[in-house]
């Protein structure tokens, strides 16, 4: 255990490693929603006094503040006032593009940004990558909820209320001879997409088409788009996919926190 620094601001090693200490206190309450001075140095691997000085300075700034409950501490004001400076720049194409460039680079395939519109999954964004020849332009299209995997990471995250009332409207239209087209079916492949984080289509919307899909989340917690990858059957394979999902979850994440997104 180092010496205990004296505040947020030091100079030099020590105040480096006091910011440090600052951000993770202020991350360890945006997932606790409030926690002691004990709790916090026990986390942070620092003595209660250490604790109590990165405490007081977080709240001198209103950083933090005290709760109802004396020795508790959560997430202060202040905090809002620097998002709505940052707020001008929180638009989601904006923060997904570099990642969705990276990603697509790392793949050499298409990946996609879209968000639910109606009844539909709309297109906002396409990176292209190293492998990926000439492609159809995907961005301003609007594709079917049920037989692609971004429509179907949007649909598992609304409410049985809501995802009945558009499929209802959209009706289940086969495009391919592997399109789902009944709703018991579309139940049980929507339930996987929840239990595994991300969804898949194998030739589902085209023939010789495949596509993987993660959940994109804001600051409420709320899957607000989907992040797809997709290439053509013979190279981005269902085998393929399941290889590189981690990838494409860590690009969601990656855009969720940038959006304000803090993980359970």
């Amino acid at each position: 255990m180092s010496n205990a620094t004296s505040g947020v601001a030091e100079k030099g090693p020590g105040g480096l490693q006091s910011v440090d200490r600052a951000l993770n206190v202020l991350e360890l309450l945006a997932r606790w929603g409030d926690g002691g001075v004990s709790e916090l140095a026990a986390e942070l691997e620092v003595h209660k006094s250490t604790a109590f000085r990165l405490l007081g300075a977080l709240e001198s700034h209103g950083l933090v503040e005290q709760t109802e409950d004396r020795g508790k501490y959560r997430l202060g004001f202040g905090l809002v006032r620097l998002a709505g400076a940052f707020s001008g720049r929180m638009d989601i194409t904006k923060q997904a593009r570099p990642v969705a460039e990276r990603l697509a680079n790392e793949l050499g395939e298409t990946v996609n940004l879209a968000v639910l519109r109606e009844h539909y999954a709309v297109n906002l964004d396409q990176a292209l990558g190293s492998a990926s020849v000439i492609t159809q332009n995907w961005v301003g299209e609007l594709t079917p909820l049920h037989a692609t995997s971004s429509g179907k990471v949007l649909l598992a995250h609304v409410d049985e209320e809501e995802r009945a009332r558009l499929i209802k409207i959209a009706g289940l239209s086969a495009y391919t001879a592997d399109t789902i087209t009944t709703v018991g079916e579309l139940d049980k492949e929507l339930q996987k997409v929840i239990d595994r984080g991300y969804a898949t289509t194998v030739g589902e919307y085209e023939d010789g088409l495949n596509a993987a899909a993660v959940p994109v989340w804001d600051a409420d917690g709320a899957v607000v788009a989907a992040l797809s990858a997709s290439g053509p059957s013979y190279r981005f394979t269902a085998a393929r996919m399941e290889e590189v999902v981690s990838l494409i979850k860590d690009a969601g994440l990656e855009i969720s926190h940038r959006l304000g997104y803090v993980a359970p």
